[in-house]
């Protein structure tokens, strides 16, 4: 117990000693029920509930983590911390829907009853069949028919749990009904049931949003939080899952390995060597591709036979019939064929193939099979799995089956994880509810595997709860709905997102291989067509006929041939141009222009011919790069000399920021790169530093050879450009019908050049300008066709309405202009920019022809399945004209066409699965399934005569029959037959049916029909079926998707450093600078005001009382119920204490900066609406106040999410995928419509069936909106297709029109529903996935993370805060300056250290902004590219990009600064100058004065030194050393005082550095005295002397002194500042 390795201290020792507790305690009370002291039903069985959990000992054994305790912990915390936030977000949805749903509809109680139901004596006979639900408002909602009333049934006595735990009575059911038809189960029937209570909108209006925002976006973010958390920790389990490694090809003689470029290749092994005992000939027969073939053709007719099997009648024997025969000869072909391979291979080497372990089995298995008692058994399974062995005919289907489930040991880990958890699940379930009276779901232990297995996929789980609900009671109740809303939440969240995680993960390529695979895609893009299509370089098979003219007004003694039209037109051009220049008569600068324009073709053509012609890399490039490498071989000494003398080591230790370590790893990448390996090599260093060295140079040296790769794909693109225009412009001159429309019109005619004008006229404006002017037009004219179509229906046609015709007119009339305009300006398909040049052309002259033919004809009668019914469903595709006209929606188009052959693959593999347990079903179950409708009648001798039959009346009342009561029913004829939806009679009817199940619809109904008709033991077939189908087969189509999206986004090839460098772009793209007022500076009434505001518990209280207020609204606010008045004198309250909030932020802040705020504004609008309906309350007192102040509560509800960081950063990932959505969602909705339509006309007067109804119909094109809606969120989409498959003679046909007709169209409605509901269901859906999961990492990245994180960006928020006074989002640049010194923490520029980097950041902006005002989002650019390693965050082009301006900067830097440094010398010579001067003009005058002395001796007097010399020599004395103390931080443009300094400095005397002391006696001296003109690069000029006294010492120390400012300035030292360089 004590000790630091006690057993209590381990967690797994504490739970095994819990698990020893609990099974001690199942078996004492074991015991207790043998002796029959307790019943083995009662309520103490919940005490073996923790038994199961035990299986957690298995997965310990089984997940052995070769990992650290601390990181799994820390990985599991940091993916649960995100699940916990992301399960908060879905809670704030659920509560706004739920607030939401109890505020618009409340209760659900009114339903049509006859009219002498008496209260406390509903029974099932009193009910409308089938229940129906009306409104109690004569205005609004359904009305009962006559007979019936409307009444409220909790009024007439019903209890609660008789009516049903469904509705919005109060919060916690509101909540509980959102949830449900958040799942997407049932979700219609609840929308059906608010239509018929309460007006039609409002039903739409809720569940449609919710549907959008719950089901698709927002729990969709669970699977962005999975996806992101593997993606983080797959690195971390490598080794436990295993690396993808080569697989053996055991068909063959190869064997796969990876290339360089990322995919698989078929390498041959050795053939030579000899393997088996077989001959040689053998050998190479079975060696042979024809073989292998031949062996693949004869599977694929066994399949083929196998799928032609179908059901011949109970009297047909099918013991002996032909495809048992072909059976049989099949499997000893396959038998020969494993004896050959293990005579030829030896048995070691045959089974050593996982392939050929396969096979083994499958021959083992058929030859089973054959046998007479076991054909049609169990064993079928492996007759129909030899068509996996098709899989080798296509490689890419190899190769992308290898990718998916060649890695199995994570696939396997977690379908193994899966199915122990619904083993412990149902464990647990058969002990909670095995004793419940009135429920046989949980009786047995396989009857609680199906039920949770029926949960897991989301059908009928509401039953399934519902069902226990009510058992169970109204007590416990809420207790069971939290149980299965769990779980139903994790493995329908959690769970299947763990599979599409995995299949991502398959899917991703190795870090080492993105690279490369970048390189080689930019190469792939690079390398461009340089033919032209193929409809243009068809002018290359007819000879050229340039156009000739003759050259007239010559002499005719000559014959003058004709010449190109185009040569001659240049000397025309030429002509008129000299023309026009002479007649302008224009200054020098004009006359310029025309010399210009003159050689502007000349040189055109010169530069043709030199780009395609020279090398690589130009001579500026060359001189550029030489450049580079003379400032980088400085850079590299003097970071040596630095790194060798230690001159950073006396300073105190600092962590240094990311800014600072970035520049520090810049310079010394270049230094390698540039440098040579005997300069880099010093003699301090150790075997392993020059190991690390020379590694270093060759990887830096790679990524050189890596750019100049770049550089030659980039310069390939512009030469394989350059040539394709040059043939446009031969086929354009050789041929005189090239680029002519129609062969007609001119090039350059005047009309074609109105057209032109009229085609590609635009706006300016960035949302108007989108499209042209007449695109604009053909939207409008489509988007009003589309609506007049709306008004169509089986009896209103647009045949017989002519209103409608009018619309049909103006839509061919301006497509008619429009295509017309379009041709005469573009071509119709032989030009360069025909009409006709892709798919979105074709389609627009397929829809202008059906319309055009469709108004031409105008068919009055259209019989059923006509061509005039094809031609009415072909006119439908009008509303994808939109997809031609929006460049946004043609590029849905290429997303979604793009990944074809990915989608293509994976319905051939679930075509495969299908095909398969099709053949199985139908060799099992063939026959099986028919029934007597009539459930007392076994055999089909007595299926005869009628019988009576139930009506199911409601599915949500729960009300028990009296004694003697019978349910309303009717009577019927016994039939027998198969069930009504499906049947394994053949192939194509089981394929139909298992292509419904895999939908994961009717896969219940299957199952029961199965056990219930065929026996229990097969349903281990559908759930295995579904199993596949549900968590690997649908997955796949999620996980290909989002795979595809982000190869079309560029990201499918991002390194994760790449890819946080792109999401860190995305959110500096979104970031706005704070609109927070700064404090107050005195310590007065506002400061105090502003700290109390700004207070964090301040905050809290708010958001407490926001919710507080948001609970007022748990149930209706009903004018007549008592309990409203209170509730709103509450909301009265909490409305002022927000007016005080307000009020308080406006002092604190000032109104203007209060205003500033986007939050403030809106806090400011909702309490504005609540001081309006207090007003509005006191006075009124009804209804509308009640509803006003409900909806000012909600607005104010959403403000919580301001409030709270992870709620924001969800909300904000919501928001914007749904802006970047917006294109797929109109697509989408384009889409539906066009289904809509043709729905219309195929199913528009289908008679009434199983679901379709009133509510759900085509009989408008609204109606079927909505129905259309419904499929797309799977409910019972399957049987509203089979309802419009109905056929005679169930229903009336007509074969005149089909208006007349209440018959379906089975071909129709097969290809129809099954088309949409992939398109939209399985393809546009996960669309809207992989963009959440694209906007997921974009908005929660943690602190983990190397790039800036969200405490930067705040901190760089508040500090242009600061300096961003007046909140303009802009400053000037020499104001950027403060802002980086500013700095602190990862963004700090250490001014000791870095101050080449901060010149270098400085003059950044000044480049790039031209000395102009800088924005908010500039200077957050520039720290975001300097604090990242740009090698490795970087793409191609980009960091080619990136580092050409670095060097740029480095250059000009080194520039200014070498400039300075000149300017300083010269006023340093100016000055010794000006005292050599000074000392000669005072020897003379000494000199003079001696001379006068001695020839007039003056008298006797004591010579003192002037004042003004000492003071000088004081001066020179205590003048510090200027060489020593210079500043070595060069000028930027933004530091305008020194410029202004230096200007001034010619009129001004010069600073004097020093004077000589006179000497105490004079001597004569001689002096040659000479003026020299000396001129420095042009700029400056003086006069000098040479009056030095020691000039050899002088020039010495000047070199000196170079050397030594070179040395400081190039290694960064940090030296005091000098009064004339530059004061930062």
């Amino acid at each position: 117990m004590t000790g630091d390795s006690s057993y209590v201290k381990d967690r797994w020792c504490v739970f095994d000693g819990f698990m020893v507790f609990c099974l001690w305690v199942s078996l004492v009370l074991q015991v207790f029920e043998i002796a029959e002291i307790v019943d083995q039903m009662s309520p103490w069985g919940m005490l073996r509930i923790p038994r199961p959990l035990i299986m957690i000992r298995a997965f310990r054994i089984y997940f052995r983590f070769e990992l650290p305790r601390t990181r799994i912990t820390n990985i599991l915390k940091r993916s649960g911390e995100q699940i916990w936030s992301v399960s908060i977000f879905l809670l704030f949805f659920l509560l706004l829907y739920g607030i939401l749903g109890v505020q618009m509809f409340g209760t659900f109680t009114y339903h049509c009853v006859t009219d002498d139901t008496q209260p406390g004596n509903v029974t099932w006979n009193n009910l409308a069949i089938p229940d129906t639900h009306c409104s109690r408002e004569l205005e609004e909602g359904y009305q009962c028919p006559p007979g019936f009333k409307c009444m409220d049934l909790e009024d007439l006595g019903l209890s609660r749990q008789e009516l049903g735990y469904s509705g919005f009575n109060e919060i916690g059911t509101s909540i509980f009904t959102v949830y449900e038809a958040a799942s997407q189960e049932g979700w219609v029937f609840l929308m059906y049931r608010a239509i018929d209570s309460f007006p039609r909108w409002r039903s739409y209006f809720y569940f449609i949003t919710l549907i959008f925002f719950l089901a698709w976006l927002v729990k969709n973010v669970f699977i962005a939080v999975i996806i992101e958390t593997f993606a983080e920790i797959r690195v971390q389990f490598q080794q436990m899952w295993g690396s993808r490694s080569s697989t053996t090809s055991t068909a063959t003689t190869q064997m796969f390995h990876e290339d360089a470029a990322g995919g698989w290749q078929l390498v041959a092994v050795d053939v030579n060597k000899p393997q088996g005992r077989a001959p040689a000939c053998l050998q190479k027969m079975m060696r042979s591709s024809v073989f292998h073939m031949f062996i693949l053709s004869m599977v694929a007719v066994d399949v083929i036979v196998a799928a032609s099997n179908y059901y011949k009648g109970e009297n047909f024997k099918r013991q002996y019939d032909e495809f048992y025969l072909a059976e049989v000869a099949f499997t000893v072909l396959f038998d020969l064929e494993a004896l050959l391979k293990i005579w030829c291979l030896g048995f070691t080497g045959y089974i050593s193939s996982s392939l050929h372990k396969f096979e083994l089995l499958l021959v083992i298995g058929t030859t089973l099979h054959i046998y007479p008692d076991l054909y049609h058994s169990q064993f079928t399974y492996f007759q129909v799995l030899r068509v996996v062995r098709l899989i080798k005919i296509s490689p890419a289907l190899e190769d992308f089956v290898y990718k998916i489930f060649g890695p199995g040991k994570k696939l396997g880990s977690l379908v193994v994880f899966t199915a122990s958890l619904l083993i412990v699940m149902s464990a647990i379930s058969l002990q909670m509810f095995c004793f419940v009276e009135e429920l046989d779901r949980f009786t047995t232990f396989p009857r609680a595997f199906m039920s949770m297995f029926q949960i897991l996929t989301q059908e009928g789980w509401v039953d399934v709860m519902d069902q226990t609900l009510n058992a169970v009671g109204h007590m416990w109740a809420p207790v069971v709905a939290i149980y299965f809303i769990l779980y139903h939440l994790f493995a329908t969240l959690i769970l299947l997102s763990l599979f599409v995680a995995v299949i991502l993960d398959n899917l991703e390529l190795d870090e080492d291989l993105k690279k490369l695979k970048q390189l080689k895609q930019s190469e792939a893009n690079a390398d461009t067509k340089e033919k032209l299509p193929l409809r243009l370089r068809i002018f290359e098979k007819f000879p050229n006929r340039p156009q000739m003219v003759k050259i007239s007004k010559l002499p005719s003694d000559f014959t003058v041939p004709k010449i190109r039209e185009s040569f001659m037109k240049q000397f025309i051009d030429r002509q008129q141009q000299d023309t026009s220049c002479l007649l302008r008569r224009l200054p020098s600068a004009s006359s310029s222009s025309c010399d210009h324009s003159k050689r502007s073709a000349i040189e055109e053509n010169r530069y043709i011919d030199q780009k395609l012609r020279k090398s690589v890399f130009s001579i500026r490039a060359r001189n550029l790069l030489e450049k580079e490498t003379a400032i980088n071989k400085i850079l590299r000494a003097c970071t040596r000399q630095r790194m060798l003398s230690g001159s950073f080591e006396g300073q105190p230790a600092k962590e240094r920021s990311i800014l600072s370590v970035q520049h520090h790893i810049r310079q010394e990448r270049r230094s390698l790169r540039h440098g040579s390996n005997s300069q880099r090599i010093s003699r301090g260093k150790s075997l392993e530093t020059l190991t690390q060295d020379h590694s270093n140079t060759v990887r830096y040296r790679n990524a050189q050879r890596e750019d100049s790769e770049i550089k030659m794909i980039q310069e390939k693109k512009e030469q394989a450009e350059m040539k394709r225009k040059v043939q446009e412009e031969e086929l354009r001159e050789n041929h005189p019908y090239f680029d002519k429309p129609l062969f007609i019109v001119g090039r350059e005619h005047r009309f074609r050049n109105f057209c032109r004008v009229v085609v590609r006229a635009r706006f300016n404006a960035d949302l108007l300008g989108l499209v042209t002017y007449l695109d604009w037009v053909m939207i409008i004219v489509t988007i009003c066709s589309c609506i007049s179509m709306m008004f169509e229906s089986p009896f209103r046609r647009v045949m017989h309405a002519p209103t409608l015709q009018i619309a049909e007119y103006v839509f061919v009339i301006f497509m008619s202009i429009e295509l017309n305009l379009k041709i005469m300006a573009d071509g119709l398909f032989f030009t360069p920019t025909a009409v006709i040049r892709d798919f979105g052309g074709v389609m627009d002259i397929f829809i202008y022809l059906v319309s055009l033919i469709f108004l031409c004809w105008m068919p009055q009668n259209v019989p059923a399945k006509s061509g005039a019914q094809l031609l009415m469903v072909l006119r439908c595709l009008r509303p994808l004209r939109i997809f031609k006209l929006v460049p946004q929606m043609r590029k849905v188009v290429r997303e979604l066409f793009s990944g074809f052959k990915e989608i293509f693959l994976v319905s051939i593999l679930l075509l495969t699965l299908m095909l398969v347990f099709a053949s199985f079903g139908v060799q099992l179950f063939a026959g099986k399934l028919a029934k007597c409708n009539d459930p007392h009648i076994i055999s089909r001798e007595d299926c005869h005569g009628i019988f009576r039959i139930n009506v199911s009346v409601s599915k949500n009342l729960n009300l028990k029959l009296r004694p003697g009561e019978k349910k309303p029913g009717f009577w019927v004829p016994r039939v027998w037959a198969n069930p009504r939806n499906f049947n394994f009679d053949n192939v194509g009817n089981a394929m139909l049916a298992l292509f419904e199940v895999l939908s994961l619809k009717g896969w219940v109904e299957v199952r029961d029909v199965i056990i219930h008709r065929v026996g229990p033991i097969h349903g281990i077939y559908i759930h295995v079926f579904v199993f596949l189908g549900c968590m690997i087969g649908l997955t796949l189509f999620v996980g290909v998707v989002i795979a595809n999206f982000n190869e079309n986004k560029g990201t499918a090839l991002l390194t994760v450093d790449q890819r946080r460098w792109e999401d860190l772009k995305s959110r500096l793209k979104i970031a706005q600078p704070l609109h927070l007022p700064p404090r107050p500076d005195n310590d007065g009434f506002r400061a105090k005001m502003y700290d109390i505001t700004q207070h964090p518990f301040f905050k809290r209280t708010i958001a407490v009382l926001v919710l507080a207020q948001s609970v007022l609204l748990s149930v209706k606010w009903d004018a007549a119920d008592p309990v409203t008045v209170p509730l709103a004198t509450m909301s009265v309250v909490f409305t002022f204490i927000f007016v005080l909030e307000v009020t308080m932020k406006i002092i604190a802040m000032s109104p203007s900066g209060f205003w500033q705020s986007r939050r403030n504004r809106y806090d400011l609008l909702v309490t504005s609406l609540g001081v309006i309906w207090v007003i509005l309350h006191f006075a009124l007192l009804n209804a509308y106040t009640y509803m006003m102040g409900a909806c000012v509560i909600v607005f104010r509800f959403f403000s919580i999410c301001g409030k709270h960081v992870t709620l924001k950063m969800l909300l904000l990932t919501v928001v914007v995928s749904m802006y970047k959505s917006f294109f797929i969602i109109v697509g989408m909705f384009l889409l539906l419509l066009c289904y809509a339509f043709a729905g219309v006309v195929l199913f528009g007067t289908v008679k009434y069936g199983e679901n379709i109804n009133r509510h759900a119909n085509f009989s408008s094109a609204g109606k079927a909106i909505t129905v259309l809606f419904r499929i797309v969120t799977g409910e019972d989409w399957n049987k509203i297709m089979h309802d419009c498959m109905v056929q005679p003679p169930f229903c009336t046909p007509d074969n005149s029109t089909y208006w007349k007709t209440d018959c379906g169209n089975y071909a129709g409605a097969l290809m129809y529903f099954c088309s949409f509901y992939v398109i939209i269901a399985y393809i546009m859906l996960n669309l809207l996935v992989a963009i959440i999961v694209e906007n997921f990492s974009l908005f929660y990245s943690t602190e983990e993370d190397q790039l800036l994180s969200y405490n930067d960006l705040r901190h760089f928020q508040i500090i242009w805060n600061m300096v961003d006074d007046k909140r303009e989002g802009v400053i000037p640049t020499f104001r950027v300056k403060f802002l980086l010194r500013l700095l602190r923490g990862r963004l700090e520029v250490d001014l000791d250290k870095d101050k080449l980097l901060f010149k270098h950041m400085c003059y950044e902006m000044e480049r790039l902004h031209n000395g102009g005002d800088v924005t908010f989002h500039d200077v957050l650019s520039m720290l975001s590219y300097r604090s990242v390693d740009i090698r490795k965050s970087l793409q191609l082009e980009e960091l080619l990009a990136r580092e050409q301006l670095e060097y740029t900067i480095e250059e000009e830097v080194a520039k200014q600064t070498i400039r300075m440094w000149l300017k300083k010398c010269l006023k340093r010579i100016r000055a010794k100058q000006q005292q050599s001067c000074s000392i000669i003009h005072s020897l003379r005058e000494s000199q003079q004065q001696e001379l006068s002395r001695f020839l007039n001796p003056p008298s006797i007097e004591t010579t003192q030194p002037s004042e003004d010399m000492n003071a000088i020599n004081q001066d020179n004395s205590a003048q510090p050393e200027t060489s020593s103390q210079q500043q070595l931080l060069s000028p930027t443009l933004s530091d305008r005082g020194g410029y202004r300094q230096d200007a001034g400095d010619a009129g001004k005397p010069q600073r004097k550095f020093g004077q000589w002391r006179l000497p105490s006696a004079p001597k004569p001296i001689s002096h040659s005295v000479s003026s020299v003109n000396l001129r420095f690069g042009g700029r400056s000029t003086m006069k000098s002397v040479a009056c030095k006294m020691n000039p050899m010492s002088d020039a010495a120390s000047c070199g000196s002194e170079v050397k030594k400012w070179w040395t400081r300035q190039l290694t960064v030292e940090s030296d005091e500042s000098g009064e004339d360089l530059l004061d930062i």
